[in-house]
């Protein structure tokens, strides 16, 4: 074998090293750079929430028996046989080799999971597990024989073959309200105008899980380290195996060990930089999706207004209280970002009860009430999609003074972004009926 094949494998394993750690360190990231947000914030856009897990109808699960929000179930029997093999020698003789082989066989397996509840002190938010990397609880992990009933209650009466008669049953489940980490991409639901956390092609984190964040996070800074490590003694090993084959070991050079040392160390730092700028980069650019979701909610709010003005102007051209109300609606035909000058938006909800207290016959108006549930619908909308945008802009903002990522965004020219204030947008709470 060539004494330079060692060298090239080793810096292949190293640059391995280096794109695992990127890996963990821009997962990492993701979790430390997204606030926690209430279910009552979440709306379109990458979320991290905490909460219990919560169901309308909980499972049972299959071996232990709790209520859950999702499990699943495996036993595998162990074999032990034993095995001959003929084998021949440097000088072409023949003998056999008989050895002792174990394994484990699955025997049975299962599990059930459908979208749940995730509750916390404002709501509830839906979450569809499908596609997600789901972390349960073990709630059971037992090797048994036929004398426990469960050998053959839970799991197929025949033995497979040469079977020790040892069984290994093993079960996770997430418990109906055990406290739960998720993140995930949010979107609108179909049926409702509410949030829901699901799996998205574009968005390659979706975590559902009974640790907590601090676990999650600490186990992809364990990652990060252990490739930098492992990929840095990779690097020195090559430089020394360099050394050697260069001066046939007979005289001592540090330097490619050191210049091996230094490049994967330059290397590294280049990662570092372009993760973190890019995650300051992605952290904007959720900032600037927020806001369009708002800008979106307002501007199909404003297609709604004119024809709430037409059918208010129809029942009463001269109550002076009813003009100036068709007055500030007429003002809120623009949507202007935040920090922009430009009309402030109010929410209409209030309005739009005094208009149906002071006119019963426009209240019973069939045209009127689908028009008013359609803007309360968007009020809502507008109300989550706030939400979102006050709860990323300001983590935003947080981070930007943040040493070192403050240099960084200084660098980017990246800028601090104004919130966006309330001003009567209501949010409609979510009514589901869970399990208690």
């Amino acid at each position: 074998m060539s004494p330079v094949i060692p060298i090239i494998v080793g810096v292949v394993l190293a640059v391995g090293c280096l794109i695992a750690a990127s890996f963990n360190y821009y997962r990492k990231r993701i979790i430390d750079d997204l606030p926690t947000s209430k279910t009552r914030g979440v709306f379109i856009g990458l979320a991290e929430l905490k909460g219990t897990a919560e169901s309308e109808s909980p499972f049972t699960s299959y071996l232990v028996g709790i209520k859950c929000v999702q499990y699943t179930w495996q036993v595998d029997e162990e074999w032990r046989r034993m095995v001959s093999r003929t084998v021949s020698d440097g000088k072409g003789h023949t003998h056999v080799e008989t050895h002792m082989e174990t394994g484990w066989t699955k025997v049975g397996g299962g599990g059930e999971s459908q979208p749940f509840y995730l509750q916390d002190d404002t709501g509830v938010i839906r979450i569809v597990p499908e596609g997600a990397n789901l972390h349960g609880n073990d709630t059971f992990n037992k090797t048994i024989t036929p004398a426990d009933p469960m050998y053959y209650g839970k799991c197929p009466a025949g033995p497979i073959p040469n079977s020790t008669q040892h069984r290994r049953f093993h079960e996770t489940a997430i418990p109906l309200h055990v406290m739960l980490y998720v993140l995930g991409q949010s979107r609108e639901r179909e049926d409702v105008v509410a949030a829901e956390i699901a799996k998205d092609k574009k968005e390659s984190m979706f975590i559902i899980s009974t640790r907590t964040e601090k676990q999650i996070s600490r186990g992809y800074n364990i990652g990060w380290w252990v490739f930098v490590v492992l990929g840095l003694l990779i690097a020195v090993g090559c430089g020394a195996w360099e050394m050697y084959i260069a001066n046939n070991g007979l005289t001592l050079d540090w330097h490619p060990m050191l210049w091996m040392g230094v490049g994967y160390i330059g290397a590294l730092i280049l990662i570092w930089v372009w993760t973190t700028y890019n995650s300051l980069i992605g952290l904007s650019q959720r900032v600037k999706q927020g806001w369009s979701e708002v800008d979106v909610q307002l501007k199909r709010r404003n297609d709604l207004i004119p024809n709430l003005v037409q059918a208010v102007e129809g029942y009463s051209k001269h109550e002076k209280e009813t003009q100036t109300m068709v007055a500030e609606l007429r003002q809120q035909l623009e949507a202007t970002p935040v920090g922009v000058k430009g009309p402030d938006f109010k929410g209409m909800a209030p309005a739009l009860r005094i208009i149906g207290e002071k006119y019963p016959e426009l209240k019973a108006n069939q045209s009127f009430l689908k028009l008013q549930q359609s803007l309360a619908d968007t009020e809502n909308r507008i109300a989550l999609a706030r939400d979102y945008f006050n709860e990323i802009a300001t983590f935003y903002n947080t981070r930007l003074e943040i040493i070192p990522d403050h240099f960084l965004a200084a660098v980017a020219g990246l800028r601090h972004r104004e919130l966006m204030s309330a001003a009567e947008f209501e949010r409609a709470p979510v009514k589901v009926k869970l399990s208690t």
